[in-house]
C-alpha cells in the first residue's frame, strides 16, 4: 500500500477518548481531522448520600473499552490500522487502588462532591481502615481517571499522569511544577502513592494486546478542558476558549507564566510538551449544563434542540430568574452551600419563561467568568472559541456574544476535547506535522456577532439596555441563594 511522506499507510487513524461528566465518547480520526467513526456511552454518577457523587471505577474501565471497539467498528477499519491514543478525561475526580491486585478501595469520588466541604482532610468512612493499611504497606496508588485508565490498559506496568492533569487535582504545585510537598505532609501521605507525571505528549506505554486484540500506543494524557484549549488551536497567550458543557469554564492562554489567584480563577498547566510549557487562568461556574438537562427530566421539553425557540417565543423570561447552583457556586463569589432556585414565579409564568430563564443563566455565569478574567489577568484578549454541547443552543450563543461584546466562535465539532486529545496524539507519532498544520484542520460552524444596541458598562464587560435591569436581578438572586444549606442546618 502507498505511504505518505511521513511513513504511515493512507489508512492509518488516531484513536481518542474523551471521558466527561455525563459521556464517554471515543472518536476516530483520518488525516483531514474529519470523524470516520464515533461511538459513545452514559457515565453512571451515583449518590450514596445527599452531596456525595461517584463514579464505579470498572464500570468506567468498561465504559471505555466498550466505546473504542464501537468507534473502531462504526469507522470500519481495523485495530491495527490506529497508530496512537489520546485520552482527555474529567479532572480532580480521583480513586485509590491496590497496586498488586489492581482492586480499587473505593469508587471514584467526583469533582462535584462536596463531603470534603466541611475539612479536607476527612475520608469515606467506608474506606478509611482499608486505605490507611494499604498505604502503610506501600501498596496504595493515587491516581486520577486518566491514572486509572492507564493502569488499567497497561495490565499495571503504568502509573503516571501528565502536567495539565496533575495541576487540575489541587495538589500539584504549577510554580514549581510538582506535587506540592507541604500538602502531602499536612496529610501524612507518601509520596509513593503518586503517579509520576510526564509530558502531555509522551509514550505512556501501549494498551495490552488482550484488551483489543493489539497493542495501540498511547501516546497523550491530557486534562478535558486543556484538551478543549488545544482542539479549540488556542496556542497563544490571550486566547480565550468558553467551553459550555455540564458547567461553564472560561479559560484564557497565559502564556510562560502561570496565574496568581484572586477572586476565583486558578492558575492550570495547559500542556507541557518538550520544552514548551502554556499555563491557562481558568474559572468555572458548575452545572450550567445539568441545569437543561434536569429541566428536561422536568418534562419543561422533550428535546433539548426546542429550548432556542422557547426562549424566543416570549419577549423575557417574565421576571424569573434562575440560579444554576446545584453544587454551589464558584467563581467569583465562590459559596458551596449556595442552592439551585427560581425566584420571580407569578401566576402568568409559563414554561417558555422558565426555559428562557435557565438559558439566560448560562449566558450571564459565562459573562461574570469573563469579567473576572478581564479583571484578574490584565491580558488583552485575541481570540475567543466556544465549544460543548451547549454552544449549539443559538440563543445561549447570541446573549453571550451580546453581553460581552465579543464575537464568538462555535467549531464544527462542538465536543472539541476529542479533537484536542487526537492532536496531541497525532503529534506525538508524527501523524500531523505541527501547531500550523492543526490551525489549518480547524473548522468552524458559525461566528456569533454582538448585536448593535444601546449599551451601557465599563471595559470589563458591556451589557445591552435591554438586559442591564436583568442582569442586576439575576445578581441580586445570587446573593438570596447563598448561603442557603448553612442556614438550614
Amino acid at each position: 500500500m502507498a505511504t505518505q511522506r511521513n511513513g504511515f499507510k493512507k489508512e492509518s487513524f488516531i484513536l481518542s477518548v474523551d471521558v466527561g461528566t455525563t459521556t464517554i465518547r471515543c472518536n476516530v480520526f483520518d488525516k483531514g481531522a474529519k470523524i470516520r467513526g464515533t461511538c459513545s456511552s452514559k457515565v453512571v454518577l451515583l449518590y450514596p448520600e445527599p452531596g456525595l457523587v461517584e463514579l464505579d471505577p470498572e464500570e468506567l474501565f468498561n465504559g471505555f473499552i466498550a466505546v473504542v471497539k464501537g468507534a473502531v467498528q462504526d469507522a470500519g477499519v481495523k485495530m491495527s490500522q490506529i497508530v496512537s491514543l489520546g485520552i482527555a478525561t474529567q479532572r480532580g475526580t480521583f480513586t485509590t487502588w491496590d497496586r498488586t491486585t489492581g482492586r480499587p478501595f473505593h469508587n471514584f469520588i467526583s469533582y462535584q462532591d462536596l463531603r470534603a466541604i466541611e475539612s479536607v482532610t476527612s475520608w469515606n468512612g467506608s474506606y478509611t481502615m482499608k486505605l490507611r493499611q494499604a498505604v502503610a504497606e506501600d501498596t496504595c496508588c493515587f491516581g486520577t481517571i486518566d491514572t486509572w485508565l492507564l493502569f488499567k490498559l497497561t495490565k499495571g506496568e503504568v502509573h503516571a499522569t501528565d502536567y495539565s492533569n496533575a495541576s487540575s487535582t489541587g495538589m500539584f504545585d504549577p510554580y514549581q511544577m510538582c506535587w506540592s510537598g507541604p500538602l502531602f505532609s499536612m496529610l501524612s501521605l507518601p509520596f509513593s502513592i503518586l503517579p509520576k507525571v510526564e509530558d502531555t505528549i509522551h509514550s505512556f506505554g501501549s494498551t495490552h494486546s488482550s484488551i483489543f486484540g493489539v497493542s495501540i500506543p498511547i501516546m497523550a494524557l491530557i486534562a478535558d478542558q486543556q484538551a478543549a484549549m488545544y482542539g479549540e488551536c488556542c496556542f497563544d497567550v490571550g486566547n480565550v476558549n468558553i467551553t459550555m458543557g455540564t458547567g461553564a469554564f472560561v479559560d484564557i492562554n497565559t502564556g510562560s507564566k502561570p496565574h496568581t489567584p484572586v477572586a476565583g480563577l486558578y492558575p492550570l498547566v495547559g500542556w507541557k510538551i518538550g520544552e514548551e510549557v502554556v499555563y491557562l487562568a481558568e474559572g468555572n461556574a458548575a452545572d450550567t449544563g445539568t441545569a437543561i438537562k434536569w429541566a428536561q427530566g422536568l418534562e419543561l421539553f422533550s428535546d433539548v434542540q426546542e429550548t432556542s425557540a422557547m426562549a424566543y417565543s416570549v419577549a423575557n423570561s417574565d421576571g424569573v430568574c434562575f440560579v444554576p447552583s446545584f453544587s454551589g457556586l464558584q467563581a467569583p463569589l465562590n459559596d458551596p452551600t449556595a442552592c439551585a432556585s427560581f425566584m420571580g414565579l407569578t401566576p402568568s409564568t409559563n414554561k417558555c419563561h422558565l426555559v428562557r430563564a435557565i438559558l439566560e443563566s448560562v449566558a450571564f455565569s459565562v459573562r461574570q467568568l469573563y469579567q473576572t478574567m478581564l479583571r484578574e489577568t490584565c491580558i488583552p484578549v485575541t481570540k475567543i472559541r466556544v465549544d460543548g454541547g451547549v454552544c449549539t443552543n443559538d440563543f445561549v450563543m447570541q446573549l453571550t456574544t451580546d453581553l460581552i461584546g465579543r464575537k464568538l466562535t462555535r467549531p464544527v465539532h462542538h465536543e472539541i476535547s476529542c479533537l484536542g486529545a487526537a492532536f496531541v496524539a497525532g503529534l506525538g507519532v508524527g501523524f500531523w506535522k505541527d501547531q500550523e498544520e492543526l490551525k489549518r484542520l480547524h473548522t468552524t460552524d458559525q461566528i456569533f456577532v454582538p448585536r448593535q444596541a444601546a449599551r451601557c458598562g465599563t471595559e470589563l464587560g458591556v451589557v445591552s439596555a435591554e438586559y442591564e435591569a436583568v442582569l442586576r436581578s439575576w445578581e441580586k438572586a445570587l446573593q438570596r441563594s447563598m448561603g442557603w444549606y448553612s442556614s438550614r442546618a
